[in-house]
């Protein structure tokens, strides 16, 4: 029988996009081991829609 983990699926966000207005979200999902990394996470992610790297915000 599988022991139940600490990693746990979260969804990343653009701040940037999220900022600016513009239609549509950019978003990604990752996993993360909830004993080792309690807080956000926050990662250097491509945005298809501004075309550039931003930075992605864990969301809840």
């Amino acid at each position: 029988m599988a022991k139940k983990g600490n990693r746990i699926q979260v969804i990343l966000e653009c701040t940037e996009h999220k900022n600016s207005g513009q239609p549509g979200t950019s978003r990604y999902i990752s996993t993360k081991n909830r004993k080792n990394t309690t807080e956000r996470l926050e990662l250097k992610k491509y945005n298809p829609i501004l075309k550039k790297y931003t930075i992605h915000k864990e969301i809840k």
